[in-house]
């Protein structure tokens, strides 16, 4: 069984298609990256995966189910951009939120509930800010804590929308090194990434857009020359930056 099936999705905005006919077969324990130019619809294909799109066509199942029935074994990093960093949260709080999709409407979290949280604030090593207010954050300290989150879900399937945009150095190969290993337990990983010269090293499968579903597979027979030529059309600064990368 695909971790997610997509079966002719159609997405448009403000009767603007977005997205054209795409159709994927997503299998479970590995690292896709979703590469393509802006405005190609990378972000609008994670939307639209976990049904926070209404204007759309076709059909998707993630785990066989509808999105909607397992929940729980999905989680949804946006960018950070889409994230309101004033509200009054500290880093523990936004981590403990991801163990509420495994409880009952007023139900405590309870001792386990916090241990996987402690257990997510040192895998990501955060654990001496877990006070500190999410706004009083840095750009790489805020990625972490949202991935922290994640983590604690224990889910099956995450969904990162550019991860490793705003971060320091130490905190992106912090990041990379978890979803090597998340990936290594069985979990599934999509992740928007935008910078071409990494993708060879960080992930294992390729989903190449824009507008439309360009290509898809593993890494070595996605990502060369002549497909990112058919994602990226003109934009030769980085076809040159990823031409020098693929053999």
């Amino acid at each position: 069984m695909s971790a997610i099936s997509v079966k002719d999705l159609s997405v448009a905005y403000d009767r603007k298609r977005v997205l054209s006919n795409i159709f994927l077969e997503i299998e479970e324990g590995h690292r896709y990256g979703i590469l393509g130019p802006n405005g190609s619809g990378k972000s609008t294909l994670l939307k639209a995966m976990l049904g926070l799109i209404e204007d759309y066509t076709g059909t998707v199942k993630v785990l066989g189910q509808e999105v909607k029935d397992v929940r729980k074994q999905v989680v949804y990093v946006p960018q950070r951009s889409e994230i309101d960093f004033t509200f009054p949260a500290t880093v523990r709080d936004v981590v403990l939120m991801g163990r509420y999709p495994h409880k009952r409407v007023f139900q405590r979290l309870n001792k386990d509930d916090h241990r996987i949280a402690d257990e997510a604030l040192n895998e990501l090593g955060i654990a001496d800010l877990q006070t500190r207010q999410i706004g009083e954050l840095s750009g790489g300290q805020q990625q972490r804590t949202f991935l922290a989150r994640a983590l604690a879900q224990q889910a099956d399937i995450l969904l990162l929308d550019e991860p490793f945009v705003g971060v320091d150095i130490p905190t992106e190969e912090k990041i990379i090194a978890v979803l090597r290993k998340l990936s290594s337990e069985g979990k599934t990983l999509m992740v928007v990434h935008h910078d071409l010269q990494a993708v060879p090293e960080y992930f294992d499968h390729v989903i190449l857009l824009n507008q439309r579903l360009i290509s898809y597979g593993t890494t070595e027979e996605v990502f060369t020359p002549e497909e990112l030529k058919k994602a990226f059309g003109g934009q030769l600064a980085l076809l040159h930056q990823a031409g020098s990368l693929v053999k």
